[in-house]
């Protein structure tokens, strides 16, 4: 590490504390040609994270982008923008785990699980957008399997 101060490269390291809730360490730092201190930080360098269209063609995942579907299908719901975020980091999450190149197939499948942990009708709304719903038959075959998955068995 160069000193910001005389350019030299040769210092040791003073004091490490782990920073931002662990993403990452800051390091003070002492310059042994000079003597002055300065700070560093070391970080982890995300991959970035690639989405395969269905035409084959690849785009930067963006965040922005997942979030405004999210709100479109939540408009009018009980959903605070902070649980929309919340669940965007959630679907990142999962999609790193999966492929540094998942499908938009994997990115709305994605999306869909965490929407039915929090709201029904925006589950609805995003899957009928994203499923391409085009009759009302559509929306009961979802509201069945939807019923099937979240109604508990009853005993006889």
């Amino acid at each position: 590490m160069r000193c910001p101060w005389c350019g030299a490269d040769d210092d040791k390291v003073v004091d490490s504390r782990v920073s931002d809730e662990g993403a990452a360490i800051r390091r003070r730092r002492e310059c042994l040609g000079c003597g002055r201190r300065f700070t560093t930080f070391e970080r982890v360098e995300e991959q970035p994270l690639w989405v395969v269209k269905r035409s084959g063609q690849r785009e930067p995942f963006d965040r922005a982008k997942l979030v405004a579907g999210m709100q479109a299908a939540c408009k009018n719901r009980p959903l605070t923008d902070e649980m929309l975020q919340e669940l965007a980091s959630r679907v990142e999450e999962t999609l790193r785990g999966a492929s540094p190149e998942p499908t938009t197939q994997q990115v709305g499948m994605a999306v869909l699980e965490q929407l039915k942990e929090l709201d029904d009708v925006a589950y609805l709304r995003f899957a009928s957008v994203y499923k391409g719903f085009e009759d009302a038959g559509d929306f009961q075959r979802e509201v069945g399997l939807l019923i099937k998955t979240t109604e508990p068995k009853r005993r006889a």
